[in-house]
């Protein structure tokens, strides 16, 4: 009688890397740890509740680089420090898959507007912020945002009417801008909706 041929093993999976919610919030724990501080104590000097924290520090949830930067604080590291175990390589290059950015909240998040950061300082000073930016309600107004450095800003989908003090530029796929961060700007209208632009915002730097 035949012997029934033993079916194949199947291949094995290569194990999937940490989601950056998870990389962030364990290099959080791990600072925490270290220093020998309880949730409450830090979530204290962060001024965020205990039950936020430990959701962040078990990545089960997103952290907006506001709340981050009091976390860093609160833990006396950059926040660079937060990323260093975010795809950490010899070449310090960062690959974010596509749709892995972090969501962040910025003032006026609101629903149907997603702030996706792409790439994590991960040394002493903040050097650049690039955000994929996707809109699709125009039901309320928008606030108008000022920071330090120069925004870049290139259109990708949709239509966008954007303000910059005074001026306003209809901004279509293809289209960029740049300006001053110091000058009050802003999306003005949503002219044609899903809307989809990159933001790159890079930061001055101090002489050393």
């Amino acid at each position: 009688m035949a012997r029934r041929p033993t079916p194949a093993a199947p291949p094995a999976q290569t194990p999937q890397p940490p989601s950056l919610e998870a990389s962030v919030g364990a290099a959080i724990r791990e600072l925490r740890q270290r220093d020998g501080l309880t949730l409450a104590q830090v979530s204290e000097l962060a001024n965020l509740s205990t039950g936020m924290l430990s959701k962040i520090e078990n990545g089960q949830t997103a952290a907006g680089t506001d709340a981050l930067a009091r976390i860093a604080r609160a833990l006396g590291v950059s926040m660079g420090v937060l990323f260093s175990k975010y795809d950490a390589t010899g070449t310090n290059a960062q690959h974010v898959k596509k749709g892995q950015g972090m969501e962040v909240v910025r003032r006026g998040t609101k629903s149907g507007h997603t702030y996706h950061l792409l790439a994590y300082d991960q040394g002493p000073a903040k050097l650049f912020e690039p955000f994929l930016i996707t809109m699709d309600d125009d039901s309320q107004r928008y606030p108008t945002f000022q920071h330090p450095g120069t925004e870049f800003l290139y259109m990708l989908e949709g239509r966008l009417e954007y303000r910059c003090a005074q001026q306003t530029y209809l901004l279509e796929p293809g289209d960029c801008l740049s300006f001053p961060g110091t000058v009050p700007h802003g999306p003005e209208r949503l002219a044609q909706c899903p809307i989809k632009f990159l933001s790159i915002i890079v930061y001055p730097q101090t002489a050393t």
